[in-house]
């Protein structure tokens, strides 16, 4: 998919709505205009595929450009809150290794973040008493306080971020995205394997 301004093209359904589609898209839907440009270009394509990435690819943007406000006034970035959620909810010391697993991260950018962390004294690290390669990492007294406060308030965020879409259409969205996340996985999985 290619950038684009963001508006129909011109002489276009503003829609975005192919002939014989279906109901279209929310006006201003800028995938809909990168389609119908690729459609101009490749007619003989099928850009289905394209309409489902590219809006997930879009809307995840979208939501990180936001940068989760309850977030940023304490200080944290999403993937910081999200090392700090995995040990406040799993209840119990993690090993950096665990943490990538939990947080979908890369090794070097959990050790990066629980460097940082640790400074600001929101984890602690202690050795294996066994294996001094290893390191077992927990949440203070002032990281557990942290989570807790402000996880209403980035709860609140989310609601108004997905309060465009009725509770119904939340619903389904929640359950087709959990049914491609699951199949994905588990494809991603059995090619690692």
């Amino acid at each position: 998919m290619t950038a684009t301004n963001g508006g129909p093209t011109p002489g276009s359904d503003v829609t975005g709505a192919r002939p014989g589609a279906g109901p279209g898209p929310v006006r201003g839907d800028t995938v809909s205009a990168v389609v119908r440009q690729w459609q101009a270009v490749h007619p003989e394509l099928d850009t289905g595929p394209m309409e489902i990435i590219g809006r997930i690819n879009r809307c995840a943007a979208l939501l990180q450009q936001a940068e989760d406000a309850p977030l940023r006034r304490a200080g944290l970035s999403r993937a910081e809150f999200d090392l700090l959620g995995a040990l406040r909810r799993t209840g119990h010391e993690l090993t950096p290794g665990e943490l990538a697993r939990e947080t979908f991260s890369s090794g070097a950018a959990v050790t990066k973040r629980l460097k940082q962390l640790t400074e600001r004294g929101l984890v602690e690290r202690r050795g294996d008493t066994r294996d001094r390669r290893v390191a077992h990492v927990r949440l203070t007294d002032a990281g557990r306080g942290l989570v807790d406060g402000i996880l209403p308030d980035q709860l609140a965020y989310e609601t108004a971020v997905l309060s465009v879409l009725p509770p119904g259409d939340q619903e389904g969205l929640a359950a087709l995205l959990a049914e491609l996340l699951g199949r994905l996985e588990g494809q991603m999985g059995a090619l690692r394997a």
